[in-house]
């Protein structure tokens, strides 16, 4: 008779995509103490289609999977059935108190009993981030002062993101003290205290910090290392000594007093540090394998701006010289002295320095140049400025010229570029702007 009501139940809550009922309960979380159990069975399970995804959920009557909440990520694993069918669990979450399994599919019997397993090493790195954040908590409050307030987390198996509150970015010296300081608390190795059921008059006795937006009930569980103690529901490593090594990998603001630490911890720490050391030797490489690398590289930096102001002491001393000679080819035309330039260059930049220079140097000049960079074609055009005083534009002029060549451009009135798709059409393009501009 029971399991007809159940049916019952099913039908009428297919036609709507609700839960199907398989038993009557709660559920009940077993995953701070084991990573499996034996003889669950599903208490209803539905199918949830979105934005054309569709999920499968399963809620089990004990599970040891933790599902996703303040900033922790679920579980994976998997649901074994009686029967040996195998249910891949991809990710846990938490809706209206239920603990919820998204699987890859439903199981094909419902009503068997499961073993349900969690991806244990993946669940290590995440309780060993999980508790780094606690010790990086108390690190943070004495460097920086009893001010820091955690305004947020992310806590996965790759990496663990940590938000405080505090008034101006971290000097890298701040960053080494808590860093030193996290990591002493790791090796002195204190274990996991915790007390499930406390009033929250306990908790506060003991010290315990609460975050700034958990709702707490009668009751609350504290979670203690050392001298770390904080109100907290995530799983946890059962001593600081397995975490391993902590390794803040960046710090930034998120918003107005508030700072961002990401961080690795164990494995991962270890592998970004071998990255850097990588690093260093190949640059070291490069130093002949010099001993003090900081000092080869300022002697470098050193050098370089050295040959950069022979560079540019060199590429003014070449303007100069350029400019002089275009400025002894002018030709009169309409009563201006017109410079014409048709060019093929691998630098248009040059010539742009020369106009400037016969700008400020001449009076009553314009130059017109066509340039073809490697089959770019691009014009250019300068007005003294006694020109510009009499209304001449050359940024309105250069687009007008610019037609002939499929390209667009504009500039100053005095100085103005134009480039284009069509080399075929420069010479036209450069008749056309000699045209405009001595006019």
């Amino acid at each position: 008779m029971e399991k007809q009501k159940a049916r019952a139940r099913n039908a009428t809550a297919n036609e709507f995509g609700d839960w199907h009922i398989y038993a009557e309960g709660s559920e009940k979380f077993i995953g701070y103490d084991s990573l499996t159990a034996a003889g669950v069975k599903i208490l209803k399970q539905r199918t949830v289609k979105q934005k054309n995804k569709t999920m499968f959920q399963i809620v089990f009557d004990r599970t040891p999977f933790y599902g996703e909440m303040g900033g922790e990520v679920g579980d994976t694993g998997v649901a074994v059935s009686a029967s040996g069918e195998r249910i891949k669990i991809l990710d846990t979450i938490k809706e209206n108190d239920l603990t919820i399994h998204i699987a890859d599919k439903i199981p094909s019997d419902c009503e068997s009993t499961f073993m349900l397993v969690v991806d244990e090493e993946r669940r290590h790195k995440i309780e060993a981030n999980h508790s780094v954040t606690h010790l990086l908590d108390n690190a943070l409050r004495e460097v920086l002062g009893n001010h820091v307030e955690q305004k947020g987390s992310f806590v996965g198996p790759d990496y663990l993101r940590f938000d405080f509150s505090h008034f101006s970015k971290m000097t890298p010296e701040q960053i080494v003290a808590v860093e030193k300081k996290v990591n002493e608390l790791i090796r002195t190795d204190y274990p996991l205290e915790e007390k499930r059921d406390a009033t929250m008059e306990e908790a506060k006795a003991a010290g315990a910090i609460a975050l700034f937006s958990e709702k707490y009930g009668d009751k609350v569980r504290v979670v203690k290392f050392g001298p770390s103690v904080e109100l907290c529901g995530g799983c946890h490593i059962a001593s600081t000594g397995r975490i391993g090594l902590f390794k803040i990998v960046s710090e930034s603001a998120v918003a107005a007093g508030v700072r961002r630490i990401e961080a690795l911890t164990g494995a991962a720490a270890e592998n970004y540090i071998y990255a850097a050391e990588d690093t260093i030797r190949s640059v070291r490489a490069f130093f002949n394998n010099a001993p003090d690398i900081t000092a080869a590289i300022q002697r470098l930096i050193s050098e370089n701006d050295e040959y950069k102001k022979q560079v540019d002491e060199f590429s003014k001393q070449k303007v100069a010289q350029l400019a002089e000679k275009l400025s002894g080819k002018a030709e009169d035309v309409n009563g201006h002295k017109l410079i014409r330039l048709s060019l093929s260059v691998s630098d248009s930049s040059i010539y742009r320095d020369v106009a400037i220079r016969l700008q400020k140097s001449m009076e009553n000049t314009i130059l017109a140049a066509a340039l073809n960079m490697d089959g770019k074609p691009q014009l250019l055009l300068m007005y003294t400025d006694d020109l510009i005083a009499a209304g001449k534009n050359a940024g309105k002029d250069v687009r007008e010229a610019a037609k002939l060549i499929q390209g667009g451009g504009g500039g100053q009135p005095g100085l103005a570029s134009a480039g284009g798709r069509n080399a075929d059409g420069l010479d036209a393009a450069l008749t056309k702007l000699v045209e405009i501009a001595t006019a």
